[in-house]
């Protein structure tokens, strides 16, 4: 028989991690090949046109970006842009038969701390938003250039870190615990919180930290904890991170779906399946940008854990955006930024003790942004003209295991129960805003852990693949841990997608990291 096609490095996967590693070795002089189960690249990070006949083009999963270190942007040469968003967030309440809210506006903080005042009562509990988010900050301009470097100890990051009581405050203590000390009002304390349960399942008071880990990891991005709106969408970053890794000699095969790795950690070949059938291919190196529980599959391993994903996923196209109940905030402020939904500091954990009993909260919480108006060429110029948005919605707290059931009629009774809790703070429903695509069918739908992990493999529907970790060395109790963060146990394979040390969001770190270590830098 001939000797199966070589390749230094063989990639699996074509998500955006898989992408940035492939780019990486192929400008440092690697043969690389990519395969991709799918008909393009992206994974999760795609644009496409979801409702028939309609011409928006929506992030269909992930939707903001913040973790893209700059450095990748410039090392690759990406032709992309983002766009930084005024509102932070509004948060919509009722509070003795009155509508109201919190706008917390990033450029006015004049505005904001009225805003605080009118809602609270006093100007304290905008103090303390400020040193808490100072605190944060400071953190992360400390730790987020080091997530491209060579994975620190705990040691050598808490040194980095330098203030010891935001240590304990976010990496020793329960975030519950640092919360509540700071602030008194149960609206700020769940807006703040919302940043740690965003893909995440936990309780606030979780011992093992995981809310802490999720937070961490949402308020260090760019070293300003700033989500940004990728201008042309989700899209727009993959086609940019294909185009470079094409440019610098990568071959890129789609349609070519991974069905075995063998590796003696010297030598490996990988086994695919395309619509020409089956074949292997070698390589020194393999990178997978996958989970660890598929890399496990490939292996014939045992995966280590199950993971589970526990959010709910909408896409809407509105013919306007809704009228408000608060008469005292436009719409295309409120929902410029993140508009959350039952998002007080008791109805998420209500809703945590809720779910984590069986049942689907009874008020579920979620999150909302319009895409739209901060990047308007996402829509067609007829759609723009006539005033049409996109709505993003992001549900917390529905854990995969709540689907197993009876999937469609969940999906459809959790839904329904989301949109009501909108509805609960807008003048008109959301239903009567909502777009009709060709056939006549309203413009939304919605996406559970189960259908992501149907469509894009994530385990569980797990957004991060596994549970997220802190970013310094895991040291067991033999004291090694990898380089990097992306080393498994075996020298030639690496992981290079969200369930690497440090992975997680539309970062590329891990498919950067992964490269450095399969160039030995």
């Amino acid at each position: 028989m001939p000797a199966p096609e070589s390749y230094d490095a063989v990639i699996v996967g074509g998500g955006h991690n898989g992408l940035v590693a492939a780019a990486y070795l192929a400008r440092a002089g690697r043969t690389v090949l990519l395969l991709e189960r799918l008909g393009h690249t992206g994974g999760a990070a795609v644009s496409t046109r979801p409702f028939a006949g309609v011409d928006a083009r929506l992030s269909r999963y992930s939707y903001l970006v913040s973790l893209l270190p700059q450095k990748i942007v410039r090392d690759l040469g990406l032709r992309f842009a983002v766009r930084r968003r005024t509102i932070s967030s509004y948060t919509p309440t009722l509070r003795g038969g009155r509508s109201g809210g919190l706008l917390v506006d990033n450029a006015d903080a004049a505005r904001t701390r009225r805003d605080f005042a009118r809602l609270t009562g006093s100007e304290r509990e905008f103090d303390a938003w400020q040193r808490f988010y100072g605190m944060t900050r400071q953190v992360a301009e400390r730790v987020f250039p080091m997530l491209t470097e060579p994975l620190p100890s705990r040691a050598a990051l808490r040194e980095r870190v330098g203030d010891e009581d935001a240590w304990r405050a976010l990496f020793e203590r329960p975030l519950g615990e640092t919360v509540e000390a700071f602030f008194a009002d149960d609206l700020v304390r769940g807006v703040v919180l919302t940043d740690a349960l965003i893909g995440t399942f936990a309780s606030a008071h979780d011992p093992s930290l995981l809310a802490n880990r999720c937070f961490l990891y949402h308020v260090i991005g760019g070293g300003t904890g700033d989500w940004d709106v990728p201008v042309g969408g989700m899209g727009a970053l993959t086609d940019a991170l294909a185009d470079a890794a094409r440019a610098a000699g990568a071959r890129i095969a789609t349609g070519c779906e991974v069905t075995g790795l063998e590796t003696d950690g010297v030598a490996a070949e990988v086994t695919y399946r395309s619509a020409a059938g089956e074949a292997t291919v070698a390589a020194r190196q393999v990178l997978v940008n996958a989970s660890p529980q598929a890399l496990a599959e490939l292996l014939g391993e045992e995966p280590a854990e199950r993971a589970e994903g526990a959010q709910l996923k909408v896409n809407m196209l509105l013919r306007r955006l809704p009228r408000l109940l608060d008469s005292g905030v436009d719409p295309r402020e409120a929902f410029a930024g993140t508009f959350h939904v039952a998002e007080g500091y008791e109805e998420l954990e209500m809703a945590y003790r809720q779910a984590a009993g069986g049942a689907l909260p009874s008020a579920p919480p979620s999150e909302i942004y319009c895409h739209s108006l901060t990047d308007p060429s996402i829509l067609g110029p007829d759609l723009a003209e006539r005033g049409y948005q996109t709505l993003t919605l992001f549900g917390l707290h529905t854990p995969a295991r709540l689907f197993a059931p009876d999937h469609d009629a969940v999906r459809d009774r959790l839904l329904a129960a989301t949109l009501e809790r909108l509805d609960a703070h807008l003048a008109e429903p959301i239903a009567d805003c909502l777009a009709l695509d060709a056939d006549g069918r309203p413009c939304i739908e919605a996406k559970t852990p189960l259908d992501l992990e149907r469509e894009l493999r994530l385990p569980g529907g797990n957004i991060f693949h596994r549970d997220l970790s802190f970013p310094y060395a895991d040291e067991g109790a033999d004291g090694e841990t990898g380089r990097w963060g992306v080393e498994t146990g075996h020298a030639n394979v690496l992981l290079c997608g969200a369930g690497a040390i440090r992975g997680g969001g539309v970062s590329g770190i891990p498919g950067h990291n992964a490269a450095m270590a399969a160039l030995g830098r």
